[in-house]
C-alpha cells in the first residue's frame, strides 16, 4: 500500500460535515480550534495506534489488554463500541434535519418527528446490514462522496459565488477578524471538545501499517497529508457557513443547510438546497448502514472469547452477529425517545454528541497509557513501526484527551440544561452506558467461550511474545462522517 493510498483512507474515516455549524460560530478563530486538536490529538493518535497495530493483532482490545489485563481491555472495546451507540442518534438527528429542508425546514426543530425519523431510520438500516457484507459493500464510498464531499465542495464554491453575486457576507474581512476564541470563562471553549470527536477514528487505518512497503518512512507522510486533507475539508466548509449564518444564528443540527438557503436564495435558486439536503441524507444513511455492523463485530469477536454469554455470540446465515445489534438498537431506541420528550433538539443533540465524546476519550486515554507501557514491558516484540519520541507524543495525547475529557462535563455556552443538570445527566449517562462491561466480567463463566478456534496467537514475527492474542475485531469509524 502506498502512503498516498493510506492518506486517503485516513482521510474517508475522519472528514464529514456534521460538526462543521458547532464551528462556524466562531468565525476566523475556527482554525485555531482546528488545528489544535489536530496537533494535540489526532496526530498523536494516529501515530501511536500506528505502532500498536504493527506490533499486536487485534486492535484496541488486545493493545490495553496486553497493557493492563483482560478486564480493562474488554472495558476498552466496549467504550469503543457504546461511543458508537451514542454516536448514532446524533448522527440521525442531522439526517432528520437534512430530510426536514426536503419537505417542511420548521420539522427540523420538532423533537417528536427527529425521534420518530431516527428510529424509522436506524432499524431500516439495521435490517439492511443483517444481509450481510453484500447488502451494503461500496456503500460506503458513494456515501462518502454525495454526503460529505460534494457537500464540503459546494459550501465553499456556493459562498464565492455569493459574494461575488453582491452577497454580504456574515464573516469580517480577515485582517478585521478575530482569530482567538473569546475567552468568557470556560463554558466558550467546551465546544473545542467536539473537534475531538471529530478527529476520532485516526486509529481505524492504523492496522493496514503492515501492508506499506516501509512504514517508518512512509506512514508519517500518510499522517501528514492525511491531516492537510482533513484540515481542509474542515476550515474551508466551516469558514463558508460562517460567510452566509450570523454566529448567532447557526444552529448545530441545521447549520450546512442554513447556509445553503442563503447562497441559494441570493443566486436565485432555492431548489437547489433540497438537492443538497437530499445528498447529504444519502451519504447520512450509507454511513450509518456501513457501520451500524462494524463496531458491533469487533465486540463479537472479543465476546467469543469469553467474554459475553453465548446468547450474543450468534450469528445469522450472512454471518452477522444479529443478537448484538438487537441490543445496540435496543439501546438507540432509548435514547431516540429523549428527543420526543426533551423540548430542545439543539441540547439533546449536545448532549449526545457531548457523551459519545466522553466514552471514547476514555478509550483513547487507555490506548495511549498501554503503548507507553508495551513500549517498557514488550520491548523485543517487534513493531512495523516505532512512533517517534513515544514518551512526548503518548503523554501529549494522553493530557488532551483528560483535558478535553474534564472541560467536556462544563455546560457548553447557550445551553439552557443547567450546569448541574447538564452534568449529572453527562455522568450518569457514562456511567449508565460504561459499567457493563465490569458486572458482565465479574459474572462471566468458562462456558461462555464456546469459540475456542477464533482464537489467535501473536505473529511469529512478535519475537519472545508468548501471551495469546485477540481476533482482530473491526475497527470503529469517526466519527463518523
Amino acid at each position: 500500500m502506498s502512503w498516498i493510498t493510506m492518506a486517503i483512507l485516513i482521510a474517508t474515516a475522519v472528514a464529514s460535515v456534521r460538526g462543521l455549524p458547532a464551528m462556524a460560530g466562531y468565525g476566523w478563530a475556527s482554525i485555531f480550534l482546528y488545528v489544535l486538536p489536530a496537533i494535540v490529538f489526532m496526530v498523536p493518535v494516529a501515530l501511536v495506534a500506528a505502532e500498536l497495530a504493527s506490533g499486536w493483532k487485534g486492535g484496541v482490545f488486545v493493545w490495553v489488554k496486553e497493557a493492563f489485563g483482560d478486564r480493562i481491555g474488554f472495558s476498552a472495546i466496549w467504550q469503543q463500541w457504546m461511543q458508537n451507540v451514542v454516536w448514532y442518534p446524533a448522527q440521525l438527528a442531522f439526517f432528520a434535519s437534512a430530510l426536514a429542508y426536503v419537505f417542511n425546514p420548521d420539522l427540523a426543530s420538532n423533537g417528536l418527528f427527529t425521534g420518530l425519523v431516527i428510529l424509522v431510520v436506524y432499524w431500516l438500516s439495521t435490517f439492511i446490514a443483517f444481509g450481510g457484507v453484500k447488502s451494503f459493500a461500496g456503500v460506503s464510498k458513494w456515501g462518502f462522496l454525495a454526503g460529505t464531499i460534494v457537500p464540503s465542495l459546494g459550501l465553499v464554491l456556493f459562498a464565492i459565488l455569493f459574494l461575488t453575486s453582491g452577497g454580504k457576507s456574515e464573516l469580517p474581512p480577515a485582517s478585521e477578524g478575530q482569530w482567538l476564541p473569546t475567552w468568557t470563562g470556560i463554558a466558550s471553549i467546551v465546544l473545542i471538545v467536539s473537534n475531538f470527536l471529530s478527529y476520532a477514528g485516526m486509529e481505524m487505518n492504523a492496522v493496514h501499517v503492515n501492508e506499506m512497503d516501509k512504514p517508518g518512512k512512509q506512514f508519517p507522510k500518510a499522517i501528514l497529508l492525511a491531516s492537510i486533507v482533513i484540515l481542509i475539508v474542515f476550515i474551508f466548509p466551516t469558514l463558508a457557513i460562517s460567510v452566509g449564518v450570523s454566529p448567532s444564528s447557526v444552529n448545530l443540527t441545521q447549520g450546512v443547510l442554513q447556509a445553503f438557503d442563503v447562497f441559494f436564495g441570493q443566486l436565485g435558486m432555492p431548489w437547489m438546497t433540497t438537492v443538497m439536503a437530499l445528498l447529504i441524507v444519502f451519504g447520512i444513511l450509507a454511513s450509518v448502514v456501513t457501520w451500524i455492523p462494524g463496531p458491533s463485530k469487533g465486540l463479537l469477536l472479543v465476546g467469543r472469547q469469553g467474554y459475553l454469554p453465548p446468547s450474543l455470540q450468534r450469528t445469522n446465515k450472512n454471518g452477522m452477529q444479529v443478537p448484538i445489534m438487537v441490543v445496540q438498537g435496543v439501546i438507540v431506541t432509548i435514547l431516540a425517545i429523549l428527543f420526543a420528550v426533551v423540548p430542545s433538539v439543539q441540547s439533546v443533540f449536545w448532549i449526545f454528541s457531548a457523551m459519545a465524546v466522553q466514552l471514547y476519550l476514555i478509550m483513547y486515554m487507555m490506548m495511549f497509557l498501554a503503548a507507553m507501557k508495551l513500549r517498557r514491558t514488550h520491548p523485543d516484540v517487534k513493531r512495523g513501526f516505532r512512533t517517534p519520541a513515544m514518551g512526548l507524543i503518548g503523554w501529549l495525547g494522553f493530557l488532551a484527551s483528560l483535558l478535553a475529557f474534564l472541560i467536556g462535563f462544563v455546560e457548553p455556552t447557550g445551553s439552557t440544561m443547567g450546569q448541574l443538570g447538564y452534568t449529572l445527566l453527562l455522568i450518569g449517562g457514562i456511567v449508565v452506558l460504561g459499567i457493563w462491561p465490569f458486572i458482565i466480567y465479574m459474572f462471566r463463566k468458562d462456558s461462555w467461550k464456546v469459540y475456542p478456534d477464533e482464537v489467535h496467537e501473536h505473529s511469529a514475527e512478535e519475537a519472545g511474545a508468548t501471551d495469546a492474542a485477540a481476533p482482530t475485531p473491526a475497527s470503529t469509524p469517526k466519527t463518523a462522517n
